[in-house]
């Protein structure tokens, strides 16, 4: 078969109907293969499920993801985001089966009373996380892409994979509203992938020199 690219905002469609579109994928960091898809209906990531790649046609067309299990197969799954009410510092506690992927922590505000002194302030914070399997990370969208020199250069548009998962090429979209275009960037050219960041070989300057191409959207049904 040949490479597919898996680009984050497609739409992802079940046997029986649409289920939503691609949010993130789960990938091992030492395989560098793309093990999970993370789905979730349109406008509502708190329901987001994932989903085993193997779950993911090969040979569906390339404007959508086509699973092969029902709507109801993938909402059966365990929901990935989770939450917590922990002591500032403090992570979830250590699971045999999960790390923690993504994560997003929530401060109470600060407010003052009606005679102008300080109300204490909970020690505890919320912490929303998405949970991935362990020794694998999670990339998102949202995921930044840093050269060798320290360089923000844009952040993760999606992956090119083969039939078995592979990945072979990371789609940097860079640029500004009328002038984002998308790098794929070589494998090889990554240094390391851990959750929600990607770091690369190559200088700014390399990357710029790299041929690209206009960033394509994927229009909702």
């Amino acid at each position: 078969m040949p490479s597919r690219r898996l680009d984050l905002g497609r739409p992802v469609r079940c046997t029986d109907a649409e289920f939503g579109e691609l949010a993130d994928v789960v990938v091992d960091p030492t395989t560098r293969c793309v093990t999970h898809l993370v789905v979730h209906p349109h406008n509502r990531p708190e329901e987001a499920r994932i989903v085993p790649v193997g779950w993911a046609a090969t040979d569906g067309p390339e404007t959508e993801i086509t699973l092969s299990s029902t709507v109801a197969e993938v909402e059966a799954l365990e929901r990935m985001h989770e939450s917590a009410y922990l002591p500032l510092g403090q992570f979830p506690v250590d699971d045999p089966d999960w790390d923690v992927g993504v994560s997003d922590m929530l401060g109470l505000p600060y407010f003052q009373g009606l005679d102008g002194q300080p109300i204490e302030m909970d020690p505890n914070v919320m912490i929303g996380y998405d949970r991935v399997p362990k020794g694998e990370v999670e990339i998102r969208r949202a995921s930044p892409v840093t050269s060798a020199d320290g360089a923000e250069l844009g952040h993760v548009d999606g992956l090119v994979v083969d039939d078995a998962g592979r990945v072979s090429h990371v789609v940097l979209q860079h640029g500004h509203l009328w002038g984002r275009r998308d790098v794929s960037i070589p494998i090889g050219a990554v240094q390391r992938v851990e959750t929600d960041v990607v770091v690369l070989r190559l200088s700014k300057g390399e990357i710029g020199a790299l041929p690209s191409q206009r960033v394509h959207r994927w229009a909702r049904s």
